[in-house]
Formats: C-alpha cells, sequence, structure tokens
C-alpha cells in the first residue's frame, strides 16, 4: 500500500519522538511471524512499556537520524521490527529475547544503547539489567548493610560483657 508524503512524515516524526526518549533499541527481522503471533508481541509491548514498530527502512533510517540510535542505519535492512525501552533500558532486550525463545523465525539483528551498536550475541548483557524496582531494591539493600552491622555490633557489646561477667562468676565458683 503507498504511503502519502503526509504519512511518511507522521510515522518518521512519531518514530523520532519515540527514539529520542528511548533508552535502548532493538532491531529483529520477524520474517515468517504470522499476524496472530506479531498481534502477541505488540500486546507483550504495551504490557511492557516497549514501543514496538514495524516501518520501512527508509523511514526508519530518516527517523533515527539525530538520535544515539544513528548507529543502527546499517542493519535497517529486510523486515525489521523496532523495539524502544522507553522507561527500563531492558525492557526491549528481555521482551525481544523472552518472545524467540518461543518463536525461532523472530530473530535478532542489533541492539544499541547509548549510542553504541551492539551485535545479536550481545542481547543477553541488556536483557539482564535489572529493573528499575530490581535496582532500587538492591540500592537499598547495599545502603541498609552497614547500618544494620553497626546496629549488631552495638547489640553484642553487652552480650560480650554479660558472657565475660558469668565466665567471672563460674571461675570464682570452682
Amino acid at each position: 500500500m503507498a504511503l502519502k508524503l503526509e504519512d511518511k512524515k507522521a510515522i518518521v516524526a512519531e518514530v523520532n519522538e519515540a527514539a529520542s526518549g528511548a533508552l535502548s533499541a532493538v532491531i529483529a527481522d520477524y520474517r515468517g511471524l504470522t499476524v496472530s503471533q506479531m498481534t502477541e508481541l505488540r500486546k507483550q509491548a504495551r504490557e511492557q512499556g516497549v514501543y514496538l514498530k514495524v516501518v520501512r527502512n527508509t523511514l526508519a533510517r530518516i527517523a533515527v537520524e539525530g538520535t544515539e540510535f544513528e548507529c543502527l542505519k546499517e542493519t535497517l535492512v529486510g523486515p525489521t521490527i523496532l523495539a524502544l525501552s522507553i522507561e527500563d533500558p531492558g525492557a526491549a532486550a528481555r521482551m525481544i529475547k523472552d518472545y524467540a525463545k518461543e518463536n525461532d523465525k523472530l530473530e535478532v539483528k542489533a541492539l544499541a544503547v547509548g549510542g553504541v551498536m551492539y551485535g545479536a550475541n550481545e542481547i543477553d548483557r541488556l536483557a539482564k539489567l535489572p529493573t528499575r524496582d530490581q535496582a532500587l531494591g538492591m540500592l537499598a539493600g547495599v545502603l541498609q548493610a552497614p547500618v544494620t552491622k553497626f546496629a549488631r555490633t552495638l547489640n553484642d557489646v553487652p552480650g560480650k560483657i554479660a558472657r565475660v561477667v558469668a565466665a567471672v562468676k563460674d571461675q570464682k565458683a570452682a
């Protein structure tokens, strides 16, 4: 279906806006997926806060210009789906990786974070990044550890004194 110039400009503007605010991007080849599989993938993307779009490669190349995902231009060949993580840097990678496990026809081409392009084999590194809630939990644990150790040390002093007094008492009783 032929797109009018206004439609093309709207698509480019929409993708550019999403890419400008995204934290990471994953490019995948969706060749061979059925309509129902693509619908399921889109549903998962909405649930996980991932911007997912099938865009013509020429329009995608124009849309990523001026963003940190400009490095992905060379990978935009063939049937391409663009997944952008908006809130969580690893969300798109986790979603695509999990879906690719179930559907071997979905093939990761490349990914980008911070203006650097990585190969498809690096998707595990990005997918294993903790979510925001997990990262905050880890930070809280790290911040809480010194305080907890200090409290244990302070509570241990009276216990040591009591054990010393009991040992002296036992020694004198013997």
